[in-house]
């Protein structure tokens, strides 16, 4: 299984007709390679990246070719390429090693340039325009993850840094909290249970992990504030879900891990940035059979969800 194939993307619908034997329609070309329909039809519009074949009905339809090649342009924006520069390096069948400028250093410095002026308009469109273009698990990895960094680095001591924090961390909760609303309607089944461990609201880690996920595929409940152990037992025992995800950007008490994890019949896994730190500590705590699984970033944290093969569940 992709693990950052969209499991639904309501969009492709009018596509998946007319499917003949060796081509596959729009819908499982992005279930395969997670990229969604739209971004297909992006790419084909302004770039003339993939031209599928088409039924007589005008439905899209892909075939190994088509899907490869989109594994390559994958490689290269992975890399940081600029969508409007691939279809030469394509074209040229320049090598995945050779040396291309990142774009993404220019998208996060403007993205910044918006957060230190408040400018909630900026900052929509800047990263409207990135999400047209490329699929959820690359902007975490190449732009949002890295920008938090570099915002953190920029915060330290600086005047106006909780301004600036508050202003960024409530649009990004907006932003992906209504993103993960819409793919929750089109789930079914039992949720994940994403808590929030930290002291801090608004964590970004959480909504990422939330956003990937529910992007795959996985219904998700958000919790953004932390609960007594008794009360997430009780919680668990109403949502009953698939798996439970504990998230911290600070340091965690590793005392009452094991009380906030026992006892459950799902799996669980605790994402910390600060694991490395913290994981001779927490290794006594990952030995048992049904231990946590500790991850460090909402994209490991997606991975572990894709090799516990919950989606089913």
């Amino acid at each position: 299984m992709n693990p950052h194939a969209p499991h639904h993307d309501p969009a492709a619908e009018d596509d998946d007709e007319g499917a003949l034997p060796g081509r596959l329609p729009i819908r499982e070309v992005a279930r395969l390679t997670g990229v969604n329909a739209v971004t297909l039809r992006a790419w084909e519009r302004r770039y003339g990246l993939i031209v599928p074949h088409r039924t007589p009905k005008g439905h899209r339809l892909y075939d190994a070719e088509h899907v490869a090649k989109i594994q390559a342009i994958l490689t290269w924006i992975d890399r940081g390429v600029a969508i409007g520069q691939v279809k030469g390096l394509l074209r040229d069948e320049q090598p995945a090693t050779l040396e291309i400028p990142s774009l993404w250093g220019d998208k996060r410095q403007s993205l910044i340039e918006a957060i230190s002026n408040l400018d909630e308009r900026r900052l929509d469109d800047g990263f409207n325009s990135a999400l047209a273009l490329y699929p959820p698990h690359t902007l975490c990895q190449q732009l949002l993850l890295p920008l938090l960094d570099q915002l953190e680095l920029r915060w330290r001591g600086q005047f106006g840094a909780q301004a600036e924090r508050v202003f960024f961390q409530s649009w990004l909760r907006s932003k992906l909290g209504a993103r993960v609303y819409h793919c929750n309607r089109q789930h079914n089944g039992r949720p994940l249970l994403l808590i929030n461990l930290s002291d801090r609201p608004m964590e970004p880690g959480l909504w990422l992990t939330a956003w990937l996920a529910s992007y795959a595929g996985y219904p998700v409940t958000v919790f953004d504030w932390p609960v007594p152990p008794t009360e997430l037992a009780l919680s668990v025992e109403h949502i009953r879900p698939r798996g439970l995800l504990l998230y911290s950007s600070q340091a965690l008490k590793i005392a009452h891990l094991p009380h906030l994890v026992a006892g459950y019949d799902c799996p669980s896994l605790v994402i910390v940035p600060t694991a490395h730190i913290q994981r001779q500590a927490l290794r006594v705590l990952m030995e048992g059979e049904n231990s946590p699984r500790l991850a460090d970033s909402p994209l490991t944290a997606l991975q572990m969800l894709a090799d516990l093969n919950l989606l089913d569940s």
